[in-house]
């Protein structure tokens, strides 16, 4: 058995000595299976697992996670998870599992060739050891490689049970795995946003509905995302940002949303009257000064910046994993940055949820304003509060 280490550090590592990537490398190119079992992933590092399986030709892959049934999932990892159980399934590559009975806080690498387990890494090593990066570049893991017989068939074993029905299940059949959300940086430090506290937060949401508006979200499906028919959303609404740029020397930001609202919700009694500001407030703590415009009110947008409501929506859907942002989309040919309704119904929310707290808040210039609170919401859901 020999010792790995996660990074080199000054305590530091011998010539002869290997870090745990480089073993798991090495392994990898010799391999045709892998079976892992860990405690916790990150999105980073599945995404570089499913390279180093492309890469290395690996035509068998279990992942087995243990402590996020229990605990909670980040959201991103799980729709990370979720997307690359469905791609392993469909080429009949393997599954991501989820161990439901127990905390399982184990870390065990094992590789076969031909059916047989000939190397296993066992040690403190989670999966994010395959991908360093800011929040672990400074942590040190200690494992150790194994090439014994016995000891790689015993570890096998192990892995194997923790297979068992009665133990996990596949990711995608759990339906009810507590996701933790990710904060949305995208509306961090910009001008005229502000961060709230969650007491702030939890306060609007207990507030009674003295009018609230179900707003959906115009987008199209994955297959229409190129029709550019002007019925599918493709350059409008939410995908505004893949409309023809204002200037040929530079793309619209991939952040530019449009929130256009249907005149049978405008004209409802209590929607926000046209040119009128007011205070919004995110259910998850961010707080800006909104208006609608435009003739019949029907354009609903923060004031003084056109990419705020943009950074709000499509940042929480980046944080959740379900989309990478696009710098360039004019040169996003497949429109992988397109904004779905898999996306949506992935997420759980295909609608905003507009509510009127019955607060006000003074403006920069003294002035009170109304308090409406903006959320994501599925459609059969009840807010807290609602009357």
């Amino acid at each position: 058995m020999k010792l790995l280490y996660s990074n080199i550090l000054p305590l530091s590592v011998g010539d002869e000595e290997e870090t745990i990537i480089d073993a798991f490398n090495s392994q990898a190119e010799k391999a045709d299976r892998i079976d892992i079992a860990v405690g916790y992933v990150s999105r980073a590092a599945l995404d570089e697992l499913n390279e180093l399986i492309e890469k290395n030709g690996i035509s068998e892959i279990s992942l087995n996670i243990g402590m996020y049934y229990i605990e909670g999932m980040p959201e991103g990892s799980y729709h990370t998870a979720l997307r690359l159980n469905e791609k392993w399934q469909e080429s009949g590559k393997g599954e991501i599992r989820l161990i439901k009975t127990f905390k399982y806080h184990g870390k065990v690498y094992v590789f076969y060739k031909n059916g047989i387990p000939f190397s296993a890494i066992i040690g403190s090593a989670n999966l994010g050891v395959l991908k360093l990066e800011a929040n672990n570049r400074r942590q040190y893991e200690l494992s150790a490689i194994t090439d014994s017989e016995q000891e790689v068939l015993e570890i096998a074993e192990h892995v194997n049970k923790l297979k068992a029905a009665n133990i996990s299940a596949n990711i995608k059949d759990i339906v009810d795995v507590p996701l933790i959300q990710e904060t949305n940086t995208a509306l961090s430090g910009i001008d005229l946003v502000t961060e709230v506290p969650t007491t702030n937060v939890e306060f609007y949401k207990r507030c009674a509905s003295y009018a609230s508006f179900l707003l959906p979200l115009k987008v199209p499906s994955y297959n229409e995302r190129h029709m550019d028919d002007g019925k599918h959303y493709t350059k409008s609404n939410v995908n505004v940002c893949y409309a023809a740029p204002r200037s040929k020397r530079k793309s619209r930001d991939w952040y530019e949303t449009q929130l256009t609202v249907a005149k049978e919700i405008t004209h409802l009694e209590g929607y926000p009257k046209k040119n009128v500001p007011f205070y919004i407030v995110t259910d998850d703590g961010y707080w800006f000064k909104a208006h609608t415009t435009i003739d019949g009110n029907k354009q609903f947008s923060a004031v003084g910046d056109e990419l705020i409501m943009g950074r709000w929506l499509k940042g929480r859907l980046a944080a959740a994993g379900l989309v990478n942002p696009v710098n360039d989309t004019q040169a996003d040919i497949d429109r992988t940055g397109m904004i779905t309704r898999e996306m949506l119904k992935e997420y759980g929310c295909e609608n905003l949820y507009l509510k009127k707290t019955g607060q006000t808040a003074m403006d920069e210039e003294g002035n009170p304003l109304d308090v409406w609170m903006l959320s994501f919401k599925p459609t059969d859901d009840t807010e807290e509060g609602d009357e």
